[in-house]
């Protein structure tokens, strides 16, 4: 699987020889390629006037290109916005509750990108095929499916020490802006241009994956709640700034506070059990759900539930 922003082909379509060449050593004679571009064809057309665009098919021969439209900016950040402000509401019965869950979209997201997740880990999987992911930037939506699909396809990734260097690699050191995208939340009566929440996206289908395959994720959703918490706000320097040149200055890592034993074993899943298979997952209307343990969690207790998880603990150290 490779990663990484648009061609800049531009109106005049110019050629990249050593990009063409670097494509082309990936694939021996005879294999064939996908690019998985998380834009509309129409979208990466119109890139051409700003001097982006998409790879020629006469110039990439074995690569075959497949356009899987994401969103990333202002409609995510907005259907953010109206989800948590349903959510918030107490007021509205459960038809009209339904109704405005449904005009959010957020399930729709959820749903595309774990479709877009699957296609990538299908190429890989299924027609052992080399899997190139890009976007505009390369730094949103392209992370988001590759990340994804990593989880999919390898169970190392489903640990918690393979899914904190997954985060590493494929979110932090790839150069996602959390500045930018976790600047101020859904509570804020700023709108900033550049602010979408693609990050607690995937955190959100990670949990979708977590509740469909219970046993085959070492950390629980405490850890994925804890990291939607300190991307947006945070004692640690670990999601700060926008790329790695920015982040320079030293600051205390998440990591080293998460992996001390004491609160290690507060984000471990009770239920793990490693699962060396692909795990794939549904994507029909009725398996996608609204995670309410973020969602709800400022309008409704957890008590029953962490004690639920607390009692699982101590059967399992017992056994």
């Amino acid at each position: 699987m490779l990663r990484s922003s648009q061609p800049l082909t531009g109106p005049n379509r110019k050629r990249c020889r050593e990009d063409e060449m670097l494509l082309g050593t990936v694939l021996d004679e005879g294999e064939r390629g996908f690019i998985i571009d998380t834009r509309s064809a129409q979208a990466a057309k119109q890139a051409r006037m700003t001097g982006g665009g998409t790879e020629p098919k006469s110039s990439y021969p074995q690569w075959k290109r497949l356009h899987r439209p994401l969103e990333r900016g202002r409609p995510l950040q907005e259907s953010f916005i109206k989800l948590v402000e349903a959510c918030n509401d107490t007021s509205i019965n459960v038809d009209r509750w339904l109704s405005r869950l449904e005009s959010s979209r957020w399930l729709s997201h959820v749903k595309a990108a774990l479709s877009t997740a699957c296609l990538a880990a299908q190429c890989m999987d299924r027609e052992e095929a080399s899997v190139l992911v890009h976007g505009a930037e390369g730094t949103d939506t392209t992370l988001l499916v590759t990340a994804l699909a990593q989880v999919i396809l390898d169970p190392s990734c489903r640990t918690l020490e393979g899914f904190q260097g997954l985060l590493e690699r494929e979110w932090i050191e790839a150069g996602h802006p959390f500045h930018l995208r976790c600047a101020r939340s859904a509570y804020s009566h700023a709108r900033l241009k550049q602010e979408a929440p693609l990050f607690l996206l995937f955190l959100d289908c990670v949990w979708q994956l977590s509740r469909q395959f219970p046993f085959s994720l070492e950390f629980s959703e405490r850890l994925l709640l804890t990291l939607f918490d300190n991307a947006y706000a945070s004692a640690y320097g670990t999601f700060l700034c926008n790329n790695e040149k920015e982040r320079r200055e030293s600051t205390h890592s998440l990591w080293a506070w998460l992996n001390q034993p004491g609160e290690k074993k507060k984000y471990l899943n009770p239920l793990y059990s490693h699962n060396a298979l692909v795990i794939w997952p549904s994507v029909e209307p009725q398996s996608i759900q609204l995670w309410q343990g973020l969602f709800f969690r400022w309008i409704r207790s957890s008590q029953y539930l962490d004690e639920a998880w607390a009692e699982i603990q101590q059967l399992v150290e017992g056994n």
